[in-house]
Formats: C-alpha cells, structure tokens, sequence
C-alpha cells in the first residue's frame, strides 16, 4: 500500500485532539490533502465513498504528533563520539573540529538519518538550529518532514546579513519549511553582533531564539563579562522586543522569570542532554507556575544521544518531583502538552497543535495492545510514564504517512542511508 494516500479515512479510532478539556473519545478522523476535514463520533460523520485508503485504527490511539522545539538534526554523525565529558570541552575540544569536517553532502545522509528515528518517535515537526540552512531545508522537503529552522548565528560562522537573506529564502521554499531568527548562544557572540541581531529583529517585527543559562559556567563568565545574567543582556539591548524564546534555560534566576513574562518567551527544555552533560535540572514547575510557555527537545544526538520524544517526556516528568521532593509536582498531561500543543506554538506552528477540522493532518497513532499500554487506568499517563517507541504505529506529516508498521515511506531505502553514514565516519576517522 502506497504512503502517500491524499484522502483517507480512520475509523474506530479513540482521539486525544489534545484541546484543553477534551476527554479521550471514540470515533472517525478524516484527512483530504493535507488537512484533517473531520474529528468526531462515527454516527455524526459525512459519507464519502471515494476514500484512497480507509484504516480501522481497531482501538488505538490517535492524537496530534510531537514537536521537537530543539534539535541539531545532522549531528546524527556525532552519536557515541563525544560521551562523558563536560560541556565545554564537549563543544570546543570534540565537537567544533569535527563539524570542520562536514561537507554538504555529509550533511544530506546525516539529516535523512536523523529524520527516520523522528518518525519512530512519532515526532512530525523539528526545530532545528545547525550549519546548513538550504540542505536541511531541501531535504526535509523532499522527504516531506515538517522543520522549522532557526538561524545559529555566532562569531565562528554566517552574519546577520547572512541570517536576513536565510529568513526570507526559506519561508518562501515550501509550506512544510519556516525559519526563525536566533543565534547561537550569548557566550559565541560578540555583543556587536547581539546588537545587530536585535536591530533586525525590531526592523522585522520578529521573535528570535537561542541557547540560553543552559549552564552555571555560562551564566556566571556572562556576570563577569557584563555584571547581568544573559537573559538581562539580551533584554537589555533590546533582543526580545518581539518575543522568542530560549533553549534550555536550566540556570534561571527569579528576575529572569520576570523577563520572560514581560517579553514573553518561552523556553524548551531538553531534560535528557542537561542531565547527560551534568548542565542541571530545569525548574519546570517554576517556569509554568510563572505563566511561562514550556516545550520540549531532545537537543541534538550528540549529546542525547537519541532522538526520542518519549524519553524527553517521562525525564520532564519526573525530574520535577526530585527537583522540589514532591511526588505531585508536574502532571503527566502537562508534559503531554509540552510534547504537542506547547511545541506548536513556541516553533510558530498555530495549524499543528491539535487535531480538529482545519488543522494540518500531522498526527500519530498510538499501538494500545503493547504490554506497556496495558491496563488502561489512564491513557495519557501511560503515554508519559510507560510509553516507548515501540508504541508508535504510524507517523503523518501534511496528509502523508511516512512511517507504517516498522516501514518508511520515503524516496531513500534504510539501507543506503546507513551505507553512506558509515562511509562518512569512516572518512572523518581516517
């Protein structure tokens, strides 16, 4: 069976469409293009004899797919290379010379990689920030992969030039490819530059996004260097004007808090890759009590090292209740959210947060008959706390199935994605 079927039909389907206060229910889920045309109970659904493809989902789950709001997709070529060692000398002593290393090419196989374990993660939509804009972007369209890239802007690569001609390239390839402003972090970037980021913000009337307080090391040199935390420097030259938001953010201080309500931001936790780079735990339950919007990452696989939204999930779960030595701190729906909704709304993607009529047909289904589904007390904190994936069936993007049953449905067989990975370590390890 083809994929890509434009006008299809899921029935006897249970529907978490993740809007706030809508249970679970049973019923029918139609898509035609790449829009969901109806979400509803079986008995109210319109009759259409022409359907593509018809699936009886027999019980299992549908509900909107995840968001990963932090990603360097193409260091997929960096897993298991940089392990057990701090994040500063992870970054500048094994990281950056490698990337040296990577050609386009490189980066086409690596990105095509990274995309597949998306899809077994029932993650439909990235946000991305590495080195090349174009290939990220061609790829993933080609595929057919939702990204939202986000400029990584620093003193060693591009320039705010650079990352302005980047912005309206992008947003003009195609409706599955957006880009957002940011830059790489405040300790990479020399204060001119911040300056000259932030005056294009305010000419664009445009968010922009960073690595912020990820560590205690970064936040106290940016003390040092400019007697403010980062969040102050950046709000001090005018950087959040129109919103954005910050990745990470595990070192923050109560007046940093109140930065991110008065300019609106948002931060994207990363729980697995702080934890694996001994950065720290991330307030959540701070952050959200503030009013501050929470998503989450996985960061990229070089420091995760895998790209797995379930992991992401059940650490930002229960990271919290250590955090404050409350077993009843952070609620699994909460973290569900941050998995879905949240993640849509801090990579800008309004038409992607829920399953309901008009939305873009990116959506996951759920296999219940798996051991850790059952029993079902409650769905969606077995989702958090037992989930794997494992439990992922199916993976949509804009109408299209691109991963069925343990198959990907894209233009490259598995096979020769990971023959050209290997000759690309192999090559750098020469």
């Amino acid at each position: 069976m083809t994929c890509k079927n434009r006008k299809i039909r899921f029935y006897r389907a249970r529907i978490a469409t993740m809007e706030p206060g809508k249970e679970i229910f049973e019923g029918e889920l139609h898509v035609k293009g790449n829009r969901i045309t109806y979400v509803g109970p079986e008995e109210s659904a319109p009759v259409e004899e022409n359907w593509d493809r018809e699936v009886d989902v027999d019980g299992d789950l549908l509900l909107p797919g995840f968001k990963n709001a932090h990603t360097h997709t193409a260091m997929t070529f960096l897993r298991s290379y940089a392990d057990d060692v701090p994040l500063q000398t992870w970054l500048y002593e094994k990281i950056f010379p490698m990337e040296e290393k990577l050609t386009e090419e490189d980066q086409y196989w690596l990105i095509r990689l990274g995309i597949m374990e998306y899809l077994t993660s029932g993650i439909t939509a990235n946000f991305d920030m590495y080195r090349d804009f174009n290939c990220h972007a061609e790829v993933s369209r080609d595929v057919g992969f939702r990204t939202v890239m986000c400029s990584g802007l620093n003193d060693f690569c591009s320039s705010v030039e650079e990352v302005k001609e980047q912005f309206y390239h992008l947003n003009e390839m195609s409706p599955l490819i957006t880009c957002q402003l940011g830059f790489h972090a405040e300790y990479t970037t020399k204060r001119e530059t911040l300056e000259q980021l932030a005056r294009l913000s305010q000419d664009m009337r445009k968010p922009v996004y960073m690595h912020i307080s990820e560590t205690k090391k970064e936040v106290e040199e940016c003390y040092e260097k400019y007697h403010v935390s980062p969040f102050g420097l950046l709000d001090s030259i005018g950087m959040f004007e129109y919103g954005g938001g910050g990745f990470h953010g595990v070192w923050m201080s109560e007046e940093d808090k109140k930065i991110c309500q008065k300019d609106k931001l948002a931060i994207v936790s990363n729980p697995s890759s702080n934890l694996k780079l001994a950065s720290g735990i991330a307030d959540l339950c701070g952050l959200m009590e503030a009013g501050i919007p929470v998503a989450l990452g996985t960061d990229g696989p070089a420091s995760n090292n895998a790209l797995d939204m379930f992991r992401e999930m059940y650490l930002a779960s229960v990271l919290p209740k250590v955090y404050h030595g409350d077993a009843s701190a952070m609620k699994a729906e909460d973290v569900l959210s941050m998995a879905t909704t949240q993640g849509a709304y801090v990579m800008g993607l309004p038409d992607c947060d829920i399953l309901a009529e008009g939305k873009l047909a990116d959506l996951i289904r759920i296999d219940m008959k798996q051991p850790n589904m059952q029993p079902e007390h409650d769905i969606l904190k077995n989702l958090v706390y037992s989930g794997s994936k494992e439990n992922v069936k199916m993976t949509m993007v804009d109408g299209n199935i691109l991963y069925e049953e343990g198959q990907f449905f894209m233009d490259e067989e598995p096979g020769e994605i990971y023959h050209q990975v290997e000759k690309i370590i192999k090559r750098m390890e020469a």
